[in-house]
């Protein structure tokens, strides 16, 4: 006799508003490592990111639930999920940065997506593909395009290298995900701690090789504050939600954050910096909340009870 399958993984409203202050926080980080980049090596740059942010919540998890768990396999558990949520995709990425824009960094960050519904699909039970889903990460992503710019897709083929790095660093982070989903039963303070305390050793000797930081010439006070920032708010702060929405939703919906990470920049701007928004804007707005609805799947359970009872 065949188990029953589990049921689909949904989001919650608490799930969506973690959700969209998620994506203020990863938005901003793609404003912040382009500054830190200036003068910071990626390498560098991510080891001090994982290693503040680190220390942050280690006296966190300390005040909330007390020592860790010492066993060896939790330990490989958060050294995974180090290598492919942290030290990989954040040298990457801010190698990437490097080269191209913030705007096409943002729309290939939303591949991660894409990558995890398929990864997915094969490696869970209850994270499957659907119909519907397919449909709403297509009109997802075409958002993104529509709403950073076409004119942006122009530059593709510029910086091959930095735009491979960007999609390398977006499939690990959706393998990240669904790795991390066995640890879904520890408070999320403990996983986030553990991974970003063994991201910090696992950058370390990369670090002393690779960039030497005694070399380094002195860097100045707005990429020190840069990284900061990416440290303590779109570090340690971000991946206590992200691990929050993980645990309750699955990976394709955690990583849906990768849709509204543009929406957020955009809007950031308008409020803090007084710019201004443009047609296609809105269209590639429309189009990401039409996506993220049809993955959703409530507004057509709410239509179709309402025809149901219409026709009864």
């Amino acid at each position: 006799m065949t188990s029953p399958r589990p049921a689909p993984l949904t989001m919650s409203t608490t799930d969506w508003l973690l959700l969209i202050g998620l994506s203020i926080l990863w938005g901003g980080s793609f404003y912040f490592a382009k500054v830190a980049v200036l003068e910071i090596p990626p390498l560098t740059l991510a080891f001090g990111r994982v290693t503040i942010a680190a220390m942050c919540l280690v006296i966190l998890a300390r005040a909330a639930v007390g020592p860790f768990a010492h066993g060896r396999t939790t330990w490989w558990d958060f050294t995974v999920i180090a290598a492919l949520n942290n030290a990989l995709p954040f040298a990457l990425i801010f190698w990437g940065q490097i080269h191209i824009s913030i705007g096409l960094a943002s729309i290939l960050n939303a591949t991660s997506p894409l990558f995890t519904v398929v990864v997915a699909h094969w490696a869970t039970q209850d994270d499957k593909l659907t119909p519907g889903r397919a449909i709403g990460l297509i009109a997802g992503f075409i958002g993104v395009v529509v709403l950073i710019g076409p004119d942006l897709l122009a530059d593709f083929s510029s910086y091959v290298l930095a735009e491979i790095a960007l999609l390398v660093a977006a499939l690990s982070y959706a393998c990240g995900a669904i790795y991390a989903r066995r640890l879904k039963a520890m408070p999320p303070v403990t996983i986030a701690c553990g991974q970003l305390t063994m991201a910090s050793i696992l950058l370390a000797p990369f670090v002393l090789v690779v960039d030497g930081p005694w070399t380094l010439s002195a860097v100045s006070g707005a990429p020190i504050w840069a990284m900061v920032a990416l440290a303590v708010f779109c570090t340690a702060l971000a991946y206590l939600m992200y691990f929050r929405v993980l645990s309750r939703a699955g990976a394709t919906n955690a990583l849906l954050v990768t849709f509204l990470i543009p929406v957020s920049a955009i809007l950031l701007g308008i409020v803090l910096l007084e710019e201004t928004i443009e047609p296609r804007q809105l269209a590639g707005m429309a189009a990401i909340a039409i996506g993220l609805a049809t993955i959703d799947g409530r507004p057509a359970r709410y239509l179709a009870r309402i025809v149901g009872r219409t026709n009864s």
